[in-house]
């Protein structure tokens, strides 16, 4: 019978540890441990409300699509943008701002964070933050996995991490409109915050488009159950 050495228990103990954060978005039990919240805050102001939520952009024609679709049903958004797509796309982050959308981080190139030292977490965030500009005090990672190190430092900026509760796999090849808003929409309650993507430069080729065509879908569930959208800000700050 063989014996653990203490070395290989320390090893797997800190592997656990590091890795722990990334259940966060499958577990809300870990979610809930960490403090990474998956719905909004739920003052009265917020009361009947659903939070819609958009990562990977800015993107020249996943973007604008889906501005068009919110504009249509006079709905409003959360983009977590990538600091890379910003600088790609010109001034796409002030149409976003001047529809009215709230704009936040995702960092500035889309890596997982478990794969990056502490000090290249740091540093990533901190060009977005430049890059970006003014956002709201929010960060979601790519992949919504955080390493311990970046948990860390997204919260020494003043961010408050924000994963989600409900998301569509529309990043998937195999997604259609249709599944999209099947899963997105199931189970809706005040509160909720709605994961889809924008661009499809980390994701299947053509998704982006997949997306734009559900989001109408979405938005009409979204009515159809009593509910309205709201940005993901703070309490009080949002609209």
């Amino acid at each position: 019978m063989s014996v653990l050495r203490p070395t290989a228990v320390l090893a797997g103990l800190t592997g656990a540890a590091w890795c722990a954060p990334a259940l966060a978005p499958l577990v809300p039990g870990v979610a809930r441990v960490l403090g990474t919240a998956r719905t909004l805050p739920s003052p009265p102001a917020r009361a009947g409300t659903v939070a819609l939520t958009f990562d990977d952009g800015p993107h020249p024609r996943g973007t604008a699509a889906v501005l068009e679709a919110l504009r249509a049903a006079d709905a409003v958004a959360t983009f977590f943008v990538v600091g890379e797509q910003v600088r790609r796309t010109g001034g796409l982050l002030d149409e976003i701002r001047a529809a009215g959308h709230a704009v936040a981080i995702h960092g500035d190139r889309h890596r997982c964070q478990l794969r990056l030292t502490p000090a290249m977490v740091r540093e990533d965030l901190a060009r977005a933050d430049v890059t970006v500009g003014e956002h709201l005090p929010l960060h979601r990672p790519p992949y919504g996995i955080y390493s311990p190190a970046g948990l860390l430092a997204a919260r020494a900026r003043g961010w408050r991490p924000l994963l989600w509760s409900h998301w569509g796999h529309d990043w998937r090849h195999d997604a259609t409109p249709q599944s999209i808003t099947a899963e997105v929409t199931a189970g809706l309650a005040p509160g909720a915050v709605l994961l889809l993507h924008d661009a499809d430069d980390y994701s299947a080729p053509g998704s982006h488009r997949r997306t734009a065509a559900a989001l109408p879908l979405v938005l009409e569930a979204i009515a159809a159950a009593g509910l309205t959208t709201t940005t993901a800000a703070p309490s009080g700050s949002g609209r």
